[in-house]
């Protein structure tokens, strides 16, 4: 019988119960205070003890499996190829993703930035002026380097987990931000207030916010002197939901300490997560009470607020009530101006209206109607067909932009708001006006993205490096001014992107895109990667990946993307096609765009691998076991 191990979950034969072992002297374990010799164990789950992933044994276990695989294939940092994708993985040619702050009178432009120099990273900024040209002029405004490491547990270093910005709509200042900090990188993280105008950490002596331990936390500003934080108030987790998120909000006014905040909300024990936020939208102000139920349901409550009650009075005193947001658990909710914008996953017909909309669709009528449950003045921004579906949407300051799937390929679409009405503007021109293999998004130049109209316009492909131009909504993205190009990391000038669709085994019809060399002799001899992933309503849509081109394509091997349902490229409804009962529809997905790649002689049976990460690592390991997969 293989060792047993300390913390090993184990079956006693003789009396039928399950326990841990708390002691092990190799022939002998001691079980719920008596020892037991080893045959008369079975280990419940053999490899359980490997959850402890810092453990000592744990640890030098997997160093041994490593030195295993190494001794068998060797080490793959004695290769050509590996040496050149870490150049790659560490070339500074990458685009660095910025953001304006400060509004349309804002002079700086912020970015994340990473590197073998900064290795825990920095936050920097520059002018929009200087970021245009090749060697923009940095300026370090946070080094996490530089900062004394964590005292949390075995953790040495930080991992940056991201600003939230105080917002005082248009009239205010943006002064004070919310640094979030990871120790190692886990889910739990710490806070502290920053000034960014003085570039220093606020100590709490003078009034600035900092959370005394890491923890799973939810802390954003409702006016310059409160915050409202959910946490492990107390570290005894009853402030937590049984998913280990935060569970009850509180207000926390400046100067104070934690303990003394206010409860203002709490969510059930059984949801994800609870959540209270407020803030400034195009001359509106919004505050929202959220309880996450499920990972894809929810439950709202809503209050309309002025600029002066936000000022005025913290959560705990506000007088005006909260009411609930009449829409089905598994729809989004969002504001823009003082519109509703909401997102529906399933059919929905609401009170007193004569339509009846798709799982997909995304409306837009008055908040104040939708208090009150009225729905005569909703408009539908979007509408789902079996072509179609609604992938993202970004707004500024009087447009809505969608970013829309037709049989995976990007077609951006404009509404305007003005005054109570919305109007649609123009669209990109449909599927043919971005190639098959390329994408297109926009992202607002603004970290508030009601300060204007002026849009980032990002740029690539699966064989097109990465490109970035300055647009605006205004004209729909017709104009646009290239500010930054990413330059090629493999040779893609005999190289080709097609698009095909198969019906999988109950008829439904897959895309999947193929990389190939445009020179393939189709007599079955490509070596082929089938890579898929099929899950979280995520869409794998095309990218540039320098690893692949290198080395893959460049070799002569085809790479294929499998759009498989369970994953979001035509809406909620194809995710919900492989849940549960029905994921054997995903793995049906992935084995029939194997069998037309053999078929098309693009590739054999001996050339053929699966692929993925993830939930794309379950999809592998579940073709390794089926009777179709298995014999391809």
């Amino acid at each position: 019988m293989a060792a047993l191990h300390e913390g090993e979950e184990v079956f006693v034969k003789a009396t039928g119960h399950v326990g841990t072992i708390t002691q092990s002297n190799g022939h002998a374990c001691k079980v719920s205070g008596v020892w037991l010799h080893k045959e008369e164990l079975v280990i419940s789950d053999p490899h359980k003890w490997l959850e402890d992933v810092l453990g000592q044994k744990q640890l030098d276990w997997v160093k041994e499996r490593n030195a295993e695989c190494i001794g068998a294939l060797g080490d793959p940092k004695d290769f050509d190829l590996y040496k050149g994708i870490l150049a790659i993985l560490d070339s500074k040619d990458k685009i660095p993703r910025a953001y304006r702050l400060g509004g349309k009178d804002g002079k700086y432009l912020y970015n994340f930035w990473q590197d073998d120099v900064h290795v825990q990273g920095i936050w920097r900024k520059c002018t929009l002026e200087s970021y245009r040209t090749a060697s923009p002029a940095w300026s370090t405004v946070i080094d996490l380097d530089a900062l004394p490491p964590p005292t949390t547990g075995t953790a040495k270093t930080w991992v940056w987990h991201g600003s939230t910005l105080l917002d005082e709509g248009p009239a205010g200042k943006c002064d004070r931000v919310l640094i979030s900090l990871s120790p190692g990188g886990s889910d739990a993280d710490t806070s502290r207030e920053f000034d960014l105008v003085g570039e220093r950490w606020i100590d709490v002596q003078d009034g600035g916010y900092a959370m005394p331990t890491a923890a799973k936390t939810n802390l954003g500003y409702r006016s310059r002197d409160e915050v409202l934080v959910g946490t492990d108030f107390g570290a005894d987790g009853s402030c937590l939901t049984d998913s280990g998120y935060p569970r009850v909000v509180r207000s926390w006014r400046r100067g104070t300490r934690i303990e003394d905040a206010i409860t203002v909300f709490e969510g059930e024990q059984t949801d994800i997560s609870a959540s209270q936020y407020a803030y400034h939208d195009r001359g509106f102000v919004h505050e929202i009470q959220q309880r996450s139920i499920t990972f894809y349901t929810s439950a709202y409550k809503y209050r309309r607020l002025d600029a002066d009650k936000l000022r005025s009075s913290t959560a705990d005193k506000e007088a005006t009530p909260f009411v609930p947001v009449p829409i089905p658990e598994d729809a989004t909710f969002e504001t823009f101006a003082d519109c509703a914008l909401i997102s529906l996953r399933s059919e929905w017909k609401p009170p007193g209206s004569q339509t009846a909309y798709s799982a997909g669709a995304l409306l837009a009528t008055p908040v104040d109607d939708v208090v009150k449950n009225l729905w005569q003045s909703t408009v539908l921004l979007f509408e789902p067909t079996d072509s179609k579906s609604l992938e993202s949407k970004t707004d500024t300051k009087d447009y809505i932009v969608l970013n829309v799937l037709e049989d995976v390929r990007i077609n951006l679409v404009f509404w305007k708001y003005n005054s109570g009405t919305w109007t649609l503007q123009s669209s990109s021109g449909g599927s043919d006006a971005v190639a098959v293999g390329e994408k297109v998004d926009v992202q607002s130049l603004d970290r508030a993205s009601d300060a204007d109209n002026t849009l980032w316009l990002w740029r690539d492909g699966f064989l097109v490096p990465e490109s970035l131009e300055l647009s605006s909504a205004a004209d729909c993205c017709a104009s646009s001014d290239k500010v930054k190009s990413k330059p090629a990391m493999f040779d893609a000038s005999g190289l080709c992107v097609e698009q095909f669709f198969v019906p999988s085994l109950d008829g439904t019809k897959i895309p999947y895109f193929v990389m190939r060399s445009s020179k393939l002799a189709f007599d079955g001899s490509a070596p082929t990667l089938l890579d898929a992933y099929g899950g979280f309503e995520i869409s794998e849509l095309p990218h540039y990946s320098a690893g692949v081109g290198v080395g893959w394509l460049e070799a002569g091997g085809v790479k294929v993307i499998a759009n498989i349902r369970g994953g979001g490229e035509y809406g909620p409804k194809w995710h919900q096609a492989a849940l549960k009962e029905k994921r054997h529809k995903a793995y049906e997905d992935v084995e029939a765009v194997a069998q037309d790649l053999i078929a098309r002689k693009i590739t054999s049976p001996a050339k053929l691998a699966v692929i993925g990460g993830s939930n794309g690592g379950l999809m592998v390991g579940n073709m390794l076991c089926r009777p179709v997969a298995s014999s391809l």
